[in-house]
């Protein structure tokens, strides 16, 4: 069986991930609104931006717990796949800064 842990982009900008072995179903579940209490329910419509499979259920619930304790910034690193800034932002939050606004002026002057 698989395993998806993906990320939605609401309508208001927010991010919301989970984890599902349906994604299909589960996607058809937001958009459609079908729980109320649902963090995504008021923030439609949503747009798919991320998804990974995985076949051990395990380690789907541990990778989607990762991603929902990251920043917003470190999210957006993973969605556009910008893994130089996923790396810089995993470093600590001190350095975060730093380094990218080091990376943007070395970006700017080539």
């Amino acid at each position: 069986m698989n395993y998806y842990v993906y990320i939605l982009k609401c309508s208001d900008n927010a991010y919301y991930t989970g984890v599902t072995n349906n994604l299909e179903r589960r996607l058809d579940e937001h958009m459609s609104g079908i729980n109320k209490e649902c963090f995504t329910y008021t923030r439609r419509p949503l747009e798919l931006v991320y998804k990974i499979n995985f076949i051990d259920p395990t380690e789907a619930i541990k990778w989607e717990k990762k991603i929902k304790d990251w920043s917003r910034k470190k999210k957006e690193a993973l969605i556009k796949e910008k893994w130089e800034d996923l790396i810089l932002l995993s470093k600590g939050k001190n350095y975060d800064a730093y380094a990218l606004s080091r990376q943007a002026r070395n970006d700017s002057a080539s």
